[in-house]
């Protein structure tokens, strides 16, 4: 109703959207058939309704024939809605009192027949029509913003998104799952294609982080419990106990150095030793170690402890406890990185029962300098000199038997493998057995020509079939199909190395059910638009970098932390949001509090309260999504979303009946 107390004064605005919409509906006859409609007062067409000349249009037709709703029949209200509820709002109307008509994307663009498209466009705009005439004039909910952020994982991306966010000025919460930061470029020797060594790369920045007074870090921490919404989250951090006081702890290594306890390395990758009290690698950030406590022989035997014996600073505390720490924060980013594919899977390839066989990270800490050979190159078997090399490529990735996807690195960093090993090893020959090479980023293509050109690095195309052991050399035989010249080879090897996948980490499933996330089919943290959102998700405030969105290299992962960083900032630099009014809202009157409408709601929006001797359901504006789901579980009719009430609904769905009653 307009302030007279009549019905409303309707405009409605056909677009030709060039020829998208108009080549295939009349969108004059859309018009003169709107113009018919009780209480719109203008109904015109116009080649590009959302240009400059379309907007004015508008303003001028509201300003002159004093309209008080409009109607919008063009493309899909994703693209243009928030363009035309400006257009009203400049022209002093509510921007709610508006309805898009998709006759494009949902007409137009899926009908060849002209006379039938002109006929649906006719019927989608008149149900516009009749739903406008009960819309609301709403208010934008307005919600306090907490100007800090979280950053869960601390490998590159984190780092990243933590520095540029911390140069803005604002204070970041940094969670880190192992005891140091660097993630998994830390295991790496060097970098493709540039052969940058990656300690002196990455080093700098996990300095600078460990130093920055507006970084939190919370290393050997994971988040275990989060509430609340965009602008205002609370997280709860267990601080894992380390047994060694991050205050006093000198790091000195002394304690390290006098452990009589080595155990298997995971950070070596299975290939060398660490003691039961150890730092991940000598520039750990922080640079204090953590005692083992399921090998350390005082906490599970009460005998030896060394290390406090010796320990000057004192810094050994067996009887630490883990802690719980809650932090508020305005956004999320989630940059936890991912776990490679178990190889044992693939039994063909002999891994984990042939020494001779390894992964390519296995081969990252074999050749590194700091590694457990000091960089020196020896067959696991024996330790023997090695003399021929087989990369077998695609090893849980592009398979239907593992995984589909392509994991985006494993050429490059075979490539990467074999041409420093022929730098220092020339006389050593290498296959390289590949399905196809992606060689797609810059300076990719030519670094693979300069492996076959400059190094004589042998490419062979064909899937390995099998991988076989000489039981008497442990030498390998790699047998495949050659798909250039269409025969079976063969070739004999000293050392197999397996590029495998890249995969979601385990802990994916807990941070997807934690934040309220979706994954993609391949398991990875699913963002809100492959193209036009690609770090935010649909959960507001939270936001993906690097490999927990899927397989990405270096250079991408770091353009991701800094895009995420981007869109973080540009939600915790405002005191306060506004979000969207459309909203789901409860008539306590009829509510029987059975909570079906809580169970429903995948946003968390929904909670139960007593509201005097009774229970009702109670919506959380700030993290309802207006999608309708829990009107649909409410048997009552107690819970309507604002401006879809179920009279709005059945009179559309009365108007898209009528032309079919009339046939």
């Amino acid at each position: 109703m307009n302030a007279k107390g009549n019905g409303r004064q309707i405009g409605v605005y056909i677009c030709h959207c060039g020829t998208n919409i108009a080549g295939t509906v009349d969108v004059k006859d859309v018009a003169l058939e709107a113009g018919k409609i009780k209480d719109v007062v203008v109904a015109r067409d116009y080649k590009y309704m959302c240009s400059n000349p379309g907007q004015d249009l508008i303003k001028n037709d509201i300003k002159e024939k004093n309209l008080d709703a409009i109607v919008v029949a063009a493309c899909s209200p994703k693209m243009h809605e928030p363009t035309y509820r400006k257009v009203l709002q400049e022209s002093g109307l509510n921007p709610f009192l508006f309805e898009m008509a998709n006759i494009r994307e949902q007409c137009s663009w899926v009908h060849r027949d002209k006379e039938k498209a002109t006929e649906k466009a006719i019927d989608l705009v008149k149900m516009a029509i009749v739903k406008v005439r009960q819309n609301e004039a709403l208010e934008k909910i307005k919600a306090e913003v907490v100007q800090r952020i979280l950053v869960i994982g601390g490998g590159i991306a984190g780092i990243q998104a933590s520095l540029d966010l911390s140069d803005q000025g604002y204070e970041v919460v940094l969670v880190e799952k192992e005891q140091s930061i660097g993630g998994r470029m830390s295991q790496l020797n060097k970098t493709f294609p540039t052969l940058d060594c990656s300690a002196c790369i990455l080093t700098p920045k996990m300095v600078e982080v460990g130093q920055r007074e507006n970084i939190i870090l919370y290393s050997y921490a994971e988040v275990e419990e989060v509430s609340g919404y965009v602008g205002n989250f609370e997280v709860k951090i267990r601080k894992k106990a380390r047994y060694v006081d991050e205050i006093m702890c000198n790091g000195c290594g002394l304690c390290e150095e006098k452990c009589p306890t080595k155990v298997i390395s995971e950070y070596e990758e299975g290939m060398g030793k660490r003691k039961a009290i150890y730092r991940l690698f000598p520039q750990a950030v922080p640079n204090i170690p953590v005692i083992d406590a399921d090998n350390c022989l005082y906490l599970t035997e009460g005998k030896c402890g060394v290390c406090k014996k010796i320990c000057t600073a004192d810094a050994i505390d067996y009887e630490q406890k883990d802690e719980i720490i809650t932090e508020k924060v305005g956004a999320v980013i989630i940059a936890t990185g991912y776990d490679t594919y178990d190889a044992i899977l693939k039994e063909e390839y002999g891994y984990g029962i042939y020494n001779n066989v390894i992964t390519g990270l296995q081969l990252e800490r074999l050749i590194h300098p700091a590694g457990p050979t000091k960089g020196e190159l020896k067959r696991p078997s024996d330790q023997g000199k090695i003399k021929r090399i087989a990369f077998v490529q695609c090893v849980g990735s592009r398979d239907e038997r593992a995984n589909k996807y392509c994991s985006r690195v494993c050429c490059m960093y075979a490539i990467k493998n074999a041409i420093l090993i022929k730098e220092r090893y020339p006389d050593i020959e290498i296959y390289i057995f590949y399905i196809d090479i992606r060689a797609f980023g810059k300076g990719y293509e030519e670094f693979y020509k300069r492996a076959q050109e400059e190094f004589g690095i042998k490419f062979i195309r064909g899937r390995v079939a099998e991988i076989l052991e000489d039981p008497d050399t442990k030498n390998l035989i790699i047998r495949a199909d050659d798909t250039l010249l269409n025969v079976i080879v063969e070739a004999e090897v000293d050392l197999a190395v397996l590029s495998v996948a890249i995969i979601p980490r385990k802990d994916s499933e807990n941070l997807q059910k934690l934040f309220g996330l979706v994954t993609s089919p391949d398991g990875f943290l699913m963002e809100a638009h492959a193209k036009l959102r690609p770090v935010d998700t649909q959960v507001d405030g939270i936001f993906l970098a690097g490999c927990v969105q899927g397989p990405k290299d270096i250079p991408d992962t770091v353009a991701q932390a800094k895009a995420a960083a981007s869109s973080a900032l540009g939600l915790i630099s405002k005191k306060t949001l506004e979000l969207e009014p459309i909203v789901a809202v409860v008539e306590e009157s009829l509510c029987r509090g059975c909570g079906d409408c809580a169970d429903t709601c995948e946003f968390g929006a929904i909670e139960l309260q007593r509201l005097n001797a009774r229970i009702v359901a109670k919506v959380n504006k700030v993290l309802c999504k207006g999608c309708g789901a829990c009107s649909v579980a409410c048997c009552n009719g107690a819970i309507v979303v604002k401006n879809f009430r179920d009279t709005q609904t059945f009179e559309m769905i009365a108007t898209a009946l009528e032309s079919q009653m009339t046939v």
